[in-house]
């Protein structure tokens, strides 16, 4: 939902999706790689796919180059994509220009791709040799691209704790173990503090006492338990 929430054209939408090649561990059982790819296929597409839901998920495209950029990443990558975006009627608004998320899939090496913002419906899964590259990957983007904000599932403490380290040492806070009716896309109540100002996502933000003389920032985690 939250990369499909407005056709991922939020500043908080996520983009990069990555997961270890020995899967994803879960309170009943471990899911394979293969499993956490077509699970995320599959709940993206029956999203868009809902005819009570779908069109009003996506909503409209703002901006042809928006298309044009999604097009173009998924050219010449057929053996990359997971799954085509597709443009969805919208049955309010016949003549909307829409288009539900493309899913793209690589590892590590595919940096050029990943490393960049791709506004709009685009997701891209890198497969990653373990947990520790995966935290890797995130905090080198977002030390030299920026993150406003990071969101990781995990069922063991002392991971929780490892990645809530590295991410917090280049200023992106970091939300564990969403789920249901909340979302990472709502990082903050204001947008005024969806950034700490203390990596490229922005260097200033009203979270910072000082605001023009900048001399510390604020990372703040949040950790959704269950029941």
């Amino acid at each position: 939902f939250s990369s499909c929430l407005y056709s991922g054209q939020m500043c908080t939408a996520p983009q990069n999706f990555f997961i270890p090649v020995s899967g994803v561990g879960t309170p009943q059982n471990n899911l394979s790689y293969k499993e956490v790819v077509e699970k995320i296929k599959n709940a993206v597409n029956q999203l868009v796919t809902n005819p009570k839901a779908g069109a009003g998920t996506l909503g409209a495209i703002q901006n042809d180059k928006t298309i044009q950029r999604t097009q173009s990443v998924a050219s010449g990558k057929n053996e990359q994509i997971v799954l085509q975006g597709e443009a969805v009627q919208n049955p309010e608004f016949e003549h909307a220009r829409t288009l539900s998320p493309t899913i793209l899939e690589t590892d590590a090496a595919g940096a050029e791709m990943y490393e960049q913002e791709l506004f709009g419906p685009v997701i891209i899964i890198i497969k990653t040799k373990d947990t520790e590259e995966s935290i890797r990957l995130a905090k080198h983007i977002a030390e030299q691209q920026g993150a406003i904000t990071c969101a990781a599932y995990t069922i063991n403490d002392q991971t929780m704790q490892h990645i809530t380290d590295e991410m917090n040492e280049v200023f992106t806070p970091v939300t564990f173990n969403l789920t249901g009716f909340i979302w990472v896309n709502q990082h903050a109540a204001f947008s005024d503090f969806h950034v700490t100002g203390g990596n490229p996502a922005g260097n200033a933000g009203f979270t910072d006492p000082l605001f023009i003389e900048k001399r510390f920032v604020w990372v703040g985690n949040r950790v959704m338990k269950p029941g």
